[in-house]
Formats: C-alpha cells, structure tokens, sequence
C-alpha cells in the first residue's frame, strides 16, 4: 500500500469544524477506495469514513454519521474529511489510507484497514469542552 500524507489538524471547541486533507497523488489506480481512520490514547485504531472515487458512494462509521463529510477534488488526487460539530469523543489522530474498490463495499475499510501496519504520520485533532 501506498503510504499517504494527512494535514489539516489542530485544536478546536466542542462544535466546531475542521477539514483534514490527504495527498493521494502517488496512488495510480484509476479508481480506488479512500478512507479515514483514526486513533485515539489507549484505544484501537477504528474506521471512520470511506469513499470509492470512481463514483459518489461513502460510507461513514456510526459515530461520525451526519456529521462528518468524506470527499475527493476533481483530479481524485486529495481526500478531505470535512469534520462539523465536534466533540471531545474526536479527539484522536487521524490517518488516511488507500485500497482496492472492493475495500470500500465490502467493509473492509473499518474492519480491515485499521489492523493495517503501514500508516503515514497521520494529524491531530484535539477538540475540547
């Protein structure tokens, strides 16, 4: 797998917003599944939102649903994750990754990758009360 590079991190209020970005540039694949994981202290690693960039479809972990929005640019070479209304429950470090287009339907994405060993340096986001 390709390794990618996350930004966009920092520290917000609870209901606040951030964007997170990663440069996917180096993945070749015309079409692929995209995703966002993430860690927080003593915790495993859990699955949050993933795209296939092929089309619109997105897939959300329960926690994030309706409040976090997954999304590619044009050239599907950068992945963003639009993060509203925050909550201290967020404050993990995110990581993005890529794989193959089965790995967005089958699910793989939040059962598979967060057991992944080959992360980038992944960004914090810390939200407070």
């Amino acid at each position: 797998h390709v390794q990618l590079v996350e930004s966009g991190g920092g520290s917000v209020q609870r209901g606040g917003s951030l964007r997170l970005s990663c440069d996917a540039s180096r993945y070749t694949y015309s079409t692929y599944c995209m995703g966002w994981s993430r860690q927080a202290p003593g915790k495993e690693r859990e699955g949050v939102a993933a795209i296939w960039t092929g089309g619109n479809s997105t897939f959300y972990s329960e926690s994030v649903k309706g409040r976090f929005t997954i999304s590619t640019d044009s050239a599907k070479s950068t992945v963003f994750l639009q993060m509203n209304s925050l909550e201290p429950e967020d404050t993990a470090k995110y990581y993005c990754a890529s794989g193959e287009v089965d790995d967005c339907f089958l699910g793989s994405w939040s059962t598979a990758w967060p057991k992944r060993d080959d992360w980038g340096q992944g960004t914090q986001v810390t939200v407070s009360t």
